[in-house]
């Protein structure tokens, strides 16, 4: 039995439900005039935002990976050793740093080497060789301490400092093989075999009993070559005979005496001149008697000067005879000395010619042939004999220290592949951009490089390549620092390029909003009111991620127009 309480409340709610099924059926059922300003547009209004001041920095995004840099292949130049043996891997190349001089692998025991070169090696390095690789290795060995010339000569001064090199490193430099130790034994061999027949031959031939008498009239005519030659040599060497000397010094002795009378008897009359001769008896105050009489002295003295000129004048002709003797012996001694040389070219043709016609003489001319040929043999191998470097023993490459990425050969396998690939051994970033963002791009640009968990390296833009089929163009990015990369080797990573920045705060606003006008001028529309603008012109500056630097009148805050509906 309900109570008026419960009546009250269920007469409310059945209320209610009709209620609510009138306002259901009212807003199904609509005029046609209802439909109709349903279907009206609403009302057009202005997209606005705010002019802002702040920072605006250009980028470029760049997606990448994080690689080691410059992969290069490396491979051998030819055998490692000195013979063809099977070239096995008995040490592979194992992945780490290597640096001038190391080791990369061994090869039937022998070592694999690197340097620094631009040159590949293309060839073994002889005895004699000339070339950049040669220059190289002088160079690469040279930074080591070894003191090698930079000739690019493989000469023996650096074919000493490959031995040096080869044994602070416990190897040995490559010696000759066995087969070409024999072979050098064998031109040897041949060389003196070839003088033995030529020197029999030679003796056949002087032992004919034509040519004897000859040789000995050569032997003669040279003797007395010899002989005038010293004897012209000896009259050179002595200004005078022992005749002619003699006869000089008569002369010489002849002069020094008529010379000492002269002095003699002018000192004589100098001496009675000056006394004169005394008066019988001098009176006092009478003047002194008269001079003495002089002119016996100076007859004396007057003969004495003419046996000194007589004298000297003929020293004179001695001398001269004495000359004209001596230029007459060499005179004599050189004619000598000419018919001795052509005695000697006389006897030397005609035993000459007496050898041609002798019948062993084509027996001579052939030994002779035999034996320059075989030392021109010998000297030919000899140019090339000694220690090498086989052509696979070293390996140039660009640039070092390197980071040997991937070897591709394991001990005990066949070298008959690329050994390895090596990288440097710093980190890049290798992407690439369309042609329109790469135009934007240059080498020096700073970088920011992000990790997948959110970490940032600073970077610089190191190189721009060529536009590929596609139109990309590759772009390379070194990390400024390798601290806490080696273990994202080739892990993803994202790369923002900054080519422009403001530098400080600026007016910024939608690159949307500016329009340029007919005349060439940038302007945007400044709401004043609701629904009410002016335009303003501007000066646009950097432009960055949809915005655009302007300058005008602005102030931050200034509502400018996105676009119109």
């Amino acid at each position: 039995m309900r109570t008026p309480r419960g009546k009250l409340l269920l007469v409310l709610a059945v209320v209610l439900m009709v209620a609510g099924a009138g306002w259901g059926v009212s807003t199904l059922l609509r005029s046609p005039a209802d439909e109709a300003a349903a279907r009206k547009p609403p009302r057009p209004s202005l997209v606005t935002v705010e002019v802002e001041r702040r920072k605006l920095v250009s980028t470029v995004v760049i997606s990448g990976a994080l690689e080691y840099g410059s992969p290069y292949p490396v491979s051998l130049a030819g055998v490692v050793g000195g013979d063809d043996a099977a070239q096995r891997a008995t040490r592979a190349p194992r992945p780490g740093t290597i640096t001038e001089g190391t080791v990369v692998m061994e090869v039937n025991g022998r070592p694999v080497f690197v340097f620094t070169g631009k040159v590949p090696m293309h060839r073994g390095l002889l005895p004699g060789a000339k070339g950049a690789d040669v220059r190289q290795l002088q160079r690469a060995l040279r930074g080591l301490g070894h003191h090698a010339p930079m000739t690019g000569v493989f000469d023996r001064a650096t074919i000493a400092a490959v031995s040096r090199f080869y044994a602070k490193r416990d190897y040995e430099a490559q010696q000759p093989t066995l087969e070409l130790r024999q072979k050098r034994d064998d031109l040897r061999r041949a060389v003196r075999a070839a003088q033995e027949v030529l020197a029999t031959e030679r003796r056949a031939l002087d032992q004919g009993l034509d040519v004897l008498p000859l040789k000995v009239k050569l032997a003669n005519a040279r003797r007395d070559l010899k002989e005038a030659g010293q004897a012209l040599e000896s009259a050179r060497a002595q200004e005078h005979t022992t005749e002619d000397e003699t006869r000089v010094e008569a002369a010489e002795s002849a002069v020094r005496a008529a010379e000492e009378r002269l002095l003699a008897a002018e000192q004589e009359l100098a001496q009675a001149r000056a006394v004169p001769t005394p008066a019988p008896t001098p009176s006092p105050g009478a003047p002194a008697g008269p001079p003495a009489d002089t002119r016996l002295l100076e007859l004396r003295v007057a003969n004495a000067g003419a046996d000194v000129a007589a004298a000297r004048s003929a020293l004179e002709r001695v001398l001269e005879e004495a000359g004209i003797a001596r230029d007459r012996r060499l005179t004599e001694l050189g004619k000598n000395l000419r018919l001795a040389r052509e005695a000697v070219v006389t006897a030397e043709q005609t035993l000459r010619q007496a050898r041609q016609l002798s019948p062993t003489k084509l027996r001579v001319a052939n030994a002779q042939r035999d034996l320059a040929a075989a030392q021109a043999l010998l000297a030919e191998f000899s140019r090339t004999y000694g220690t090498t470097v086989p052509p696979g023993e070293i390996v140039f490459l660009p640039r070092l220290p390197a980071r040997l990425h991937k070897a591709t050969v394991k001990a005990g396998e066949l070298v008959d592949r690329p050994i390895a690939t090596v990288t440097s051994s710093t980190f890049v970033v290798s992407g690439s951009v369309d042609a329109a963002e790469a135009g934007r791009l240059k080498t020096g640009l700073e970088a920011t490089i992000e990790t997948e968990d959110g970490r940032t390296v600073p970077g610089t833009v190191t190189s721009l390549g060529g536009r590929d089929a596609k139109g990309a163009v590759p772009v390379m990015i070194t990390p400024a620092s390798m601290k806490g990369l080696r273990k994202l080797a080739g892990a993803p990573v994202t790369v923002r390029v900054t080519i422009g920045a403001t530098g400080k705060e600026v007016l910024v606003v939608p690159a949307a909003a500016v329009v340029t006008a007919a005349d060439g001028r940038a302007r945007v529309q400044v709401e004043t009111a609701p629904d009410r603008t002016k335009e303003v012109e501007v000066r646009t500056g950097l432009a960055a991620d949809g915005a655009v630097e302007v300058t005008g009148d602005l102030r931050p805050g200034d509502l400018v127009v996105v676009n119109g509906a």
